[in-house]
């Protein structure tokens, strides 16, 4: 943020600030090591959801295509101070472990590992600005946003056979030809 208005000052061109809260959506990487494509990968393989501290910590969830639509009138507009794209509805882990498990119809477990280290217990975005000065907020649910993203991993799983999922910190590799998503 601060270099994006030290150019705009130095340089005299318009900027625009995007604090981007957790994104999902179709076409994401299912091995990225992300908390929404770790949990549906798993769940979708029979394994284990892996939940790193007590599952109390909170995250907000926002579809991919209530982002875009919050950048497109971030850009198109004239604000421009930063403004916090996210959708604020608010998930303990465990509960955002056990959506998933429901809308896949997955008999996976959770399991709890330990913490990791400097993991925020509470990530949930203020978008009064965006109401305010984009007239954003998001429109489509978590739950239906999470149904389409699993039918996209089913396609995954479907063309590329299992995938690993990471643990914080890693990256996984995917078991089968490597391909470029559709």
């Amino acid at each position: 943020e601060t270099m994006m208005y030290a150019y705009r000052a130095q340089e005299g061109v318009d900027v625009r600030v995007a604090r981007i809260f957790n994104t999902f959506g179709p076409r994401m990487n299912p091995a990225d090591g992300r908390v929404v494509s770790n949990f549906i990968m798993q769940a979708l393989q029979g394994k284990d959801i892996t939940i790193y501290g007590d599952g109390r910590a909170t995250r907000s969830f926002q579809y991919v295509d209530d982002l875009v639509d919050g950048l497109l009138r971030l850009m198109e507009g004239s604000y421009d101070m930063p403004v916090n794209l996210g959708n604020p509805d608010e998930y303990s882990i465990e509960q955002f472990a056990r959506l998933i498990l429901t809308i896949t119809g997955s008999n996976s477990s959770v399991v709890k590992l330990p913490a990791t280290q400097d993991d925020p217990q509470q990530r949930r975005p203020d978008i009064t600005v965006a109401k305010r000065e984009l007239g954003w907020e998001p429109k489509i649910s978590v739950r239906d946003g999470l149904k389409q993203t699993i039918e996209y991993f089913r396609g995954v799983l479907e063309r590329h056979g299992s995938i690993d999922t990471p643990g914080p910190g890693h990256f996984a590799a995917v078991n089968g030809p490597r391909t470029r998503a559709p």
